[in-house]
């Protein structure tokens, strides 16, 4: 019984709180309201802390990669991983909606209106996302990618130096022991902060699960919830063979309850870090392919872009099941996972890129977007969590060794 308690006495505590949290959603609803700012204050110590994690564990790791050939190595292995698994993804998507099709019945259920349109072009759109024209931009969780960019740069750039960058890499390296330390300390409040986030999920999105997106939201948890299961371990098992289920789902109960309740992958990157230095993935490894797949890879986003092309074909009475239509609707579910951001409800970037290049009508907006706000939680999940196994097979191609720590 001891040995339970130290094991699994954090995680044990966390849903505790969660459980709570939702039974206070659910039965008292008013006061929510109360508890949420506990929630939100956990939130944002979390999001001020992505800054700094994310630059130390990614120019830290990348300093210290002996050998000219290894980095690149790992992001070209990397990006094999995370374009193979989008694309099954999506076409097991596709399957499943061709077996068992859906009707969207949201023909009347236009209740959002439609974004203002953004008349710049692709290049400046490119721009905008890889990069920022002053510093301080580059730390605001809506400049990811291009914080994600700079802090690798930096680290090729400690690299380069050489013994002359031999203080600074000893600074790096400190400075993510710091951090790691940090959020040690933030995540013993996680039962409290995500409890009272969990009551504010329940409140706000449980009800509206039941309304004319019952079927397309029947259809997304369920498939969601299969391609979790079996799809991760699949995936844990050929990175690291009959350890590698057990390993995996042992350590992914945090960062799934995290994703969970927040709703935020960028929240729940620290728990990944921390699960895969458990499961024992290289920090070379980790350090580069998580952060990196905070922003770049995208599962449950992936599972989402693809119904929600086929609830905007289907209500307009288009075919979706034509080849055109399903190699562009895969082509856009690609880009779509790295654009939508690590926020909440990030994804609405990825839907207006899919009604972009579909050319959409108005009265397809509101559907597309309710559903991707529907879907947030179970995406989140999905998302956030990838990145780990996703990490586990790079391990694996690479021919590293698995490590696993018992703290």
């Amino acid at each position: 019984m001891r040995k339970i308690i130290e094991n699994y006495g954090s995680i044990l505590l966390l849903l505790l709180g969660i459980a709570l949290g939702s039974v206070i959603g659910l039965l008292t609803p008013h006061a929510v309201e109360y508890i949420k700012p506990l929630g939100d204050i956990f939130l944002n110590l979390l999001f001020v802390s992505i800054i700094p994690l994310l630059f130390f564990a990614i120019s830290s790791s990348v300093a210290n990669i002996q050998g000219e050939n290894k980095l690149g190595k790992i992001i070209g292995l990397m990006s094999i991983v995370f374009l193979v698994t989008i694309v099954l993804a999506s076409i097991a998507t596709i399957a499943v909606l061709y077996f068992f099709p859906v009707s969207s019945g949201m023909a009347s259920a236009g209740v959002m209106e439609s974004p203002t349109a953004d008349n710049s072009s692709w290049g400046d759109r490119i721009v905008k996302f890889l990069t920022v024209d002053e510093f301080n931009n580059l730390l605001s969780r809506q400049s990811m990618l291009a914080f994600v960019i700079f802090s690798f740069l930096i680290g090729i750039a400690a690299r380069r130096a050489g013994a002359a960058a031999t203080a600074f890499t000893s600074f790096l390296n400190a400075g993510n022991e710091v951090m790691k330390q940090l959020l040690l300390l933030l995540m013993k409040a996680a039962p409290i902060g995500l409890g009272a986030y969990f009551a504010y999920q329940v409140k706000t999105i449980g009800p509206q699960l039941f309304g004319f997106y019952a079927k397309p939201m029947a259809l997304y948890y369920g498939f969601g919830i299969v391609f979790f299961f079996v799809f991760f371990t699949l995936y844990a098992f050929l990175a690291y063979g009959r350890k590698g289920p057990a390993t995996f789902w042992k350590n992914n109960i945090v960062p799934s309850l995290t994703a969970l309740s927040t709703c935020s992958s960028l929240a729940t990157m620290p728990a990944n870090l921390d699960a895969g230095k458990k499961i024992g993935i290289p920090p070379a490894i980790a350090n580069v392919v998580i952060p990196l797949g905070n922003t770049l890879y995208k599962n449950g986003s992936a599972i989402s872009s693809i119904l929600k092309i086929y609830v905007a074909f289907s209500m307009l009475g288009w075919n979706f099941f034509d080849w055109n239509t399903i190699i562009t609707a895969i082509g856009i579910t690609v880009l779509v996972t790295i654009v939508a951001g690590g926020i909440p409800n990030g994804g609405y970037m990825g839907e207006m890129l899919m009604i972009s290049v579909y050319g959409l009508p108005n009265e397809a907006v509101p559907a597309v977007m309710i559903i991707g706000t529907l879907v947030d939680p179970l995406a989140t999940i999905l998302n956030a969590t990838g990145d780990t196994v996703a990490a586990m097979l790079v391990t694996r191609l690479s021919n590293e060794k698995f490590a696993p720590s018992s703290t």
